[in-house]
């Protein structure tokens, strides 16, 4: 059979053999926002036979920008030493593109990991002041975010830069910035976190201004030859919140602006939300951002399935699809699609092996 899962797709210069991503995945093991050994094996499974490109997890540009103190981190040399170490491995051993998300948790920070509750740090667990839009908690039992001052605007794109040049020193292929779930960049997309009276509030357009900012400003500073593009969102799932015309909207000026491509989720900015959970529920937005933004656009959420996935791009309602929970459940899923879907895809050379047409019957 002709697959179209497994035809490639070019980003900026980042050339993909098939359209299977890694989507990033928050593993809240990092030490002061530092990768350690479990990261290591992580992403060292990953990159052998999981996807074409391996995201790796919301990498935080600041301490204060951190959902939690396990949170990865990319704001000190030590941060950047460490994630160097995870890059290397999978290059020496591994076969995918390798790209980092870059973001910071706003409002939604200074808080356990889920498997501690993912409540706000209480006064006597090293909590940190949040920021966010407008000084509104995600909950009514959060406490309030700081609404940011034109020096915390300022501030925080510098500190995006910073990480992305960090990133750039990494060896990393690909930049996403996370404008979604909940977290600061959404928040100002998002009316219902964000409800400035200055330039930044308001009208879509205004609310629009500031990530649209920090794209430009991180997208200058990384080489031509990287990609560069951002994790958004299809909906809010919430009555006054963001709609996929929004999105197509934000879509289309993240591409003037030089973005290769979108990942397009949604929900998570409040706990209100009402999102509709079956296999594919994002793959809407996908083809929205794709068909009326003209950008390369990546659909995630609840794609488990090779035959699925097949559907989606040969249907060209996405150029992509993203896989998390699936990709942790099976690090080579890419493979088990390709024997099933009669197509073929790379190996790492000492797994040469174990490939269909040495051993499978």
């Amino acid at each position: 059979m002709t697959t179209q899962l497994f035809t490639p797709i070019k980003l900026n210069q980042v050339e993909l053999p098939n359209r299977i991503v890694v989507s990033p995945m928050c593993q809240y093991m990092a030490d002061h926002g530092s990768a350690n050994d479990w990261h290591l094996m992580h992403y060292g499974q990953l990159s052998m036979g999981a996807g074409a490109l391996l995201i790796f997890e919301a990498t935080h540009i600041a301490p204060e920008g951190r959902i939690s103190h396990r949170c990865l981190g990319l704001y000190s040399d030590e941060n950047e030493a460490a994630l160097k170490r995870v890059v290397e491995f999978c290059r020496s051993f591994g076969v995918a593109k390798l790209g980092v998300q870059l973001a910071h948790a706003g409002r939604k920070g200074s808080v356990h990991t889920p498997s501690e509750g993912g409540k706000p740090l209480g006064p006597d667990e090293d909590p940190w002041s949040t920021l966010g839009p407008s000084a509104l908690p995600f909950a009514p039992s959060w406490p309030a975010p700081r609404a940011m001052s034109a020096d915390d605007l300022s501030n925080v794109k510098r500190q995006f830069v910073d990480a992305a040049m960090r990133a750039t020193r990494i060896g990393f292929d690909v930049v996403e910035l996370h404008a979604g779930h909940g977290y600061l960049l959404h928040e100002f997309v998002s009316p219902i976190a964000n409800q400035r009276e200055d330039d930044y509030g308001g009208s879509l357009k205004n609310r629009m201004r500031y990530p649209l900012e920090v794209f430009e400003a991180v997208r200058d500073v990384l080489p031509g030859t990287m990609a560069c593009g951002a994790r958004i969102t299809g909906s809010d799932w919430i009555d006054g919140g963001i709609t996929a015309d929004d999105m197509v909207v934000f879509a289309s000026e993240l591409k003037s602006r030089g973005c290769d491509f979108v990942d397009v989720t949604s929900g998570q900015i409040d706990p209100r939300q009402k999102i509709p959970f079956a296999p594919g529920y994002n793959v809407e937005f996908a083809r929205r951002a794709k068909q009326e933004a003209g950008i390369a656009a990546m659909s995630v959420g609840m794609i488990t399935q090779p035959q699925q996935a097949e559907r989606i791009i040969a249907a060209g309602d996405a150029d992509m699809v993203a896989l998390a929970r699936g990709a942790m459940d099976d690090p080579r899923w890419a493979w088990h699609a390709a024997r099933e879907l009669g197509a073929d895809t790379t190996y790492p050379k000492n797994y040469q092996r174990c490939h269909p047409s040495v051993w499978h019957p």
